[in-house]
């Protein structure tokens, strides 16, 4: 009797998308932020290997005996888990740390602020789903939003930012994150531990000769209180939780409405600097920010759109 209220209430939150919306980019908005601050003294690559490597230690314990069920299937269908990977493990987080050891933190949110657009358009390429009018407003409203706290209030701080080699691998980490986001609907029918568990494995193994090159060419990883807090925060938090949560909400809302919860990375890093670092609540603040929520309103009060599973 006293597992079923426990068991019920997991299942509720389980079944809830715009609870599921926000863990992913309330920690990718600290993922980014600490890419930038780590980024001399943890390499890349190292970074993302040990990220993966470590989140899926710590998950398989609660996914064996859901792998043991699995397995089976997975192995049926290693094709898409490997073109999953490739984009979503292999590529995105890496691709992200390197160009954040070259540009502007507030440069990475900038770019990572079009990726719901980008999912809009690799939903349309792969499956040819379309937005209706009101959804494309919306999402147009939720950047305009997200521009506004990324500029801090001013178009000119937009206009005087600069693309280096650094934003665009960024671009291009973004660009896979989305092919990963529209493609996850061809997943297997597995349990979500299992998936993370393999895909976080088998991303880490596509990682391992980069990582090793990357030692050898003089940039070794230095065990430090640095690089092992960054590590174990970007294996549990951006990772395990952050992917399961966003995954989940993929399957319940579709691709291009959970894409939209990427607009409210600038929302949760806006909240991060008024409460750690002192920052004082500005008009742009509570523009971005209802910009946002109107946005994400427009474009997700249809029940039925095109791009849901």
């Amino acid at each position: 009797m006293s597992g079923k209220p426990a068991a019920a209430g997991r299942t509720r939150f389980w079944d809830r998308p715009w609870f599921l919306l926000l863990p992913a980019p309330l920690f990718w908005s600290g993922n980014f932020v600490l890419g930038r601050a780590v980024a001399d003294a943890v390499p890349p690559v190292a970074l993302a290997f040990w990220r993966w490597t470590l989140g899926a230690l710590i998950l398989l314990p609660f996914a064996l005996p859901h792998l043991r069920r699995d397995l089976t299937v997975m192995r049926r269908h290693w094709k898409i888990i490997v073109l999953l990977t490739v984009p979503g493990i292999a590529v995105f987080n890496t691709f992200a740390y390197i160009g954040l050891g070259h540009t502007t933190a507030l440069n990475g949110v900038m770019i990572q602020s079009s990726m719901p657009v980008m999912i809009v358009g690799m939903s349309f390429l792969f499956f040819r789903d379309t937005v209706t009018p009101v959804q494309a407003l919306g999402i147009a409203v939720s950047l305009t939003g997200a521009m506004t706290l990324v500029s801090r209030g001013d178009p000119a701080a937009l206009a005087n930012l600069h693309l280096n080699a650094g934003d665009l691998w960024i671009l291009a980490a973004c660009v896979a994150y989305a092919a990963y986001t529209a493609l996850l609907r061809r997943r297997p029918g597995v349990h979500g531990f299992s998936f993370i568990v393999v895909t976080f494995l088998l991303g880490a193994a596509m990682l391992l000769p980069f990582m090793v090159w990357e030692g050898l060419s003089g940039r070794p990883l230095q065990l430090t209180l640095t690089s092992v807090a960054a590590i174990g925060y970007v294996a549990v938090f951006p990772s395990i939780l952050a992917y399961i949560a966003f995954n989940r909400a993929v399957l319940l809302l579709g691709a291009n409405r959970t894409g939209l919860s990427i607009h409210l990375i600038p929302v949760f890093g806006s909240i991060l600097a008024m409460l750690f670092l002192g920052e004082r609540p500005q008009w742009f603040h509570a523009a971005g920010i209802a910009l946002i929520a109107a946005g994400v309103v427009l474009a997700t009060r249809h029940p039925r759109l095109s791009n849901t599973q």
